[in-house]
């Protein structure tokens, strides 16, 4: 398995799934950048920010991942929307983060 797509996966599964923030933490380079609206720069923050928010307690599932080079896209469906992250490794760490989201159809 290509080593950035599981340190993606596990810091998702860690923040989505089983609600591991401070194993999530772990994979967050200090100086983290997210380019979604609403959500702040950080580790520290934007796990807070997460853990703080009604994604918190909602049910996610990861559908598909696509690890190339640094980057790793992963598509899931958190609580009726869904979700595909890009995600920019370096040195082992979640350097970087992009996301689009839509609801899903019934």
């Amino acid at each position: 398995m290509n080593e950035n797509r599981k340190i993606v996966l596990d810091c998702l599964e860690n923040l989505f799934v089983h609600k591991d923030f401070d194993a999530a933490k772990a994979a967050l380079h200090p100086d983290f950048v997210t380019h979604s609206p609403g959500l702040p720069n950080g580790r520290e923050a934007f796990a807070d920010a997460v853990q703080n928010s009604p994604l918190a307690g909602a049910a996610a599932e990861i559908k598909h991942v696509v690890a190339e080079d640094d980057l790793v896209v992963v598509h899931l469906h958190v609580t009726g929307t869904a979700v595909v992250d890009i995600l920019r490794v370096e040195d082992g760490l979640v350097v970087e983060h992009w996301d689009v989201k839509q609801p899903l159809s019934a």
